[in-house]
């Protein structure tokens, strides 16, 4: 497989097929990302469509730094635009009511192939979902999130947790109704 930095120097050069080539190599990952925010596979592929736009348009400003560099960069271009268009999409009701506590015993969420966990992560309400998102694949923080959701930093946790512990509930109803499938 052609490297990243060959895959961009091309794309820099002018190349249309090399943007074609990009496209055909992360459309997947992309896709997966914005449903991870945006469940609704039509709706998503406007958000695909407008992270490309910004992807082809601004990667000339692009820095490479290294192998996964430039992939690393278009999923966060996909993130945001993911996040942008729920923002915009959806009216989100948050509350600070901190839930009890998840229970002790996780999920084995390595059994649950990762389109199934990316459709139940989809069926959370919008706001556990995309708290839940922004900060496990994000990785940004309570604080963070609170200043670009608009809400208190009590209010993204207490979203985090509930999300948490909804969607344990849902692995695990998946994994008992996979185990009664087989049996």
């Amino acid at each position: 497989m052609e490297s990243e930095k060959q895959l961009l120097d091309d794309i820099l050069s002018g190349s249309r097929d090399a943007m074609h080539r990009l496209y055909d190599r992360y459309i997947g990952y992309v896709m997966a990302v914005g449903l991870r925010y945006v469940p609704d596979r039509d709706e998503v592929r406007d958000v695909v469509q407008d992270s490309f736009v910004k992807i082809f348009s601004s990667i000339s400003r692009f820095e490479y730094r290294g192998e996964g560099s430039l992939k690393g960069w278009m999923l966060r271009i996909v993130a945001n635009e993911a996040i942008s268009y729920a923002k915009a999409k959806t009216k989100f009701v948050f509350t600070d009511e901190v839930p009890d506590e998840p229970e002790a015993d996780s999920p084995e969420v390595e059994r649950v192939p990762p389109d199934v966990l990316t459709r139940l992560i989809g069926t959370l309400p919008d706001g556990y979902r995309l708290v839940l998102n922004m900060y496990v694949f994000e990785q940004k923080s309570h604080k963070e999130i609170a200043a670009e959701l608009g809400i208190k930093e009590s209010t993204s946790a207490s979203q985090y947790l509930r999300a948490k512990k909804l969607l344990a509930t849902r692995i695990k109803n998946y994994l008992k109704n996979t185990e009664n499938e087989q049996d």
